[in-house]
């Protein structure tokens, strides 16, 4: 379902096809918790195991949106819709997903900074972060696949845009919910909404919002984060925490993550390098967000550039437990 030359693109941009439309690629966060040089936010935070973490996308190359912070070739998507009848089932996908990481990982193994008992450990991942590529909830068998990895005994997460309510909303009729969902709120009104995503669906705002009023109702379904990206002189003034606070209040998230900007991969191409705030700035930013929204900052990851805020009474949740896979 991949044309010849998006394949092409991925294969050198490191990533391993799982099927005819998945991918997977071992995160930078992965490879440095396999030499014993540090762990990402979502160990520090969440305690997912950074070893032990997959990530991977069920439609690569298949997206609503075409944001500005977007690391990935844009101009490459190949539309908004999947062929039921030519997509791979959830079992094919989970299968060649942990066979494709295995082989990406084979190098390590021959490291003599990463421990040998380590490796081993972690040929086998404990945790699917469904959020690397493309739109995942646009992959028709989405909630199977979910099933399939909790089946497994491993934590999963889904990053979606929020244009496909009704697909969230079925995860929760089929008990299908992630252990973690999360929603990518980078603009706070239709305007810079439009200005910033270039959505290929005219009413991608309502559809958004749609999904930010299910997020509060899902909450006591599954763990539910915002995921903010912030970008200096676009959405970080004033005016913006004022907006992003109302649409906070709306969602009433467990977790909103504010992470900065990093000019890496296509994004290159859309915003200059001085569009990257600097640490002080997320922290400040974080700060007044928490304040607007009647949170607390409850932690911080410099190296992912990133501060979590909350409830300061859900700090003690921030782990995730067995229960909760």
């Amino acid at each position: 379902m991949i044309n010849p030359k998006n394949i092409e693109m991925l294969k050198r941009q490191h990533y391993a096809l799982a099927g005819k439309h998945s991918a997977v690629k071992v995160c930078e966060w992965t490879k440095s918790s396999l030499r014993d040089e540090g762990v990402c936010y979502k160990e520090k935070f969440y305690g997912i195991k950074s070893a032990g973490c997959c990530e991977m996308s069920p439609a690569a190359v298949w997206c609503e949106n075409k944001c500005l912070h977007c690391w990935r070739a844009i101009e490459c998507t190949q539309g908004d819709k999947m062929s039921v009848k030519l997509v791979d089932d959830p079992i094919t996908i989970v299968e060649e997903s942990i066979k494709q990481r295995k082989k990406l990982l084979t190098g390590f193994k021959g490291n003599s900074k990463v421990d040998k008992k380590v490796f081993a450990k972690f040929q086998e991942p404990t945790h699917f972060a469904i959020s690397l590529i493309g739109e995942p909830t646009i992959y028709p068998h989405i909630g199977e696949f979910v099933k399939e990895v909790r089946k497994r005994g491993k934590t999963s997460f889904i990053v979606t845009n929020g244009l496909n309510p009704k697909v969230l909303a079925k995860l929760a009729k089929q008990k299908a919910l992630p252990t973690q969902l999360y929603v990518s709120l980078n603009t706070y009104n239709k305007e810079n909404y439009e200005r910033w995503h270039h959505s290929s669906k005219k009413d991608a705002w309502k559809r958004f919002n749609q999904t930010l009023d299910l997020l509060k109702k899902l909450k006591k379904k599954t763990r539910t984060v915002l995921r903010m990206t912030i970008v200096r002189h676009l959405n970080m003034d004033p005016e913006a925490i004022k907006g992003f606070a109302k649409l906070i209040k709306k969602a009433d998230p467990l977790f909103v993550e504010v992470k900065g900007y990093i000019s890496v991969g296509y994004a290159r191409k859309r915003l200059p390098y001085e569009s990257m705030p600097f640490l002080d700035d997320i922290a400040d930013f974080s700060k007044e967000l928490a304040k607007a929204c009647g949170l607390k900052v409850l932690g911080r990851h410099e190296c992912s550039r990133i501060v979590l805020i909350g409830k300061a009474k859900d700090k003690k949740r921030m782990k995730i437990k067995k229960s909760e896979i």
